[in-house]
């Protein structure tokens, strides 16, 4: 317990038995995975193992994009053609690793991850009123294969909001990227 393994992508049946026993938890990045071409972690065997499994981004050095909504549409698709099999990893599987499971796999499911009496009220709000979201027939899969997070409108955090219509409220965003603009032309050096 307390054990967290980001990105798993060498572990056999001996180890995944051993990670599940153990009480360990994965992180699965498989954006950074696929660039780095640094192979696929065994996720469908380690979720029926009962492994909690959370999706992460990596790193901006690893991954460059750090949208977790892409995340979601590379999890579901990756252990999809790896196993030639459409029905591997489904929306609702790879929803909740960015949830519920994200939130179980970093020990924080009793106060985050969900929707309910006695957690912090974290949400998102999505503008599902653009070209590539509409028609909308199933929302889950929606929000895994077509959103993306540029169409996140309003974020709330423990009940208070960061984002409000896509503009965010705490952070002086032109200050910060010339900030971030020197640091990197100091590091560049």
């Amino acid at each position: 317990p307390g054990t967290l393994l980001v990105h798993a992508v060498w572990v056999d049946e001996e180890d995944r038995k051993r990670i599940a026993d153990r009480g360990a938890s994965v992180v699965h990045n498989p954006e950074s995975n696929m660039k780095l071409a640094s192979g696929v972690a065994p996720i469908p065997e380690l979720i029926e193992q009962g492994v909690p499994v959370g999706l992460g981004t990596d790193g901006s050095a690893s991954n460059n994009n750090l949208d977790l909504f892409e995340e979601m549409d590379f999890a579901a698709k990756l252990h999809k053609v790896n196993r030639l099999d459409p029905t591997m990893m489904d929306a609702e599987t790879v929803l909740n690793m960015a949830t519920t499971d994200g939130a179980d796999a970093i020990g924080l499911g009793k106060v985050v991850g969900s929707l309910e009496e006695g957690k912090m009220a974290d949400v998102i709000v999505l503008d599902m009123q653009k070209p590539h979201l509409v028609p909308m027939y199933h929302p889950v899969s929606h929000i895994v294969y077509a959103a993306k997070g540029s169409d996140v409108r309003d974020v709330i955090v423990n009940g208070k909001v960061l984002v409000k219509d896509g503009r965010l409220l705490t952070i002086d965003l032109e200050k910060l990227f010339e900030r971030v603009t020197e640091v990197g032309r100091l590091i560049k050096k």
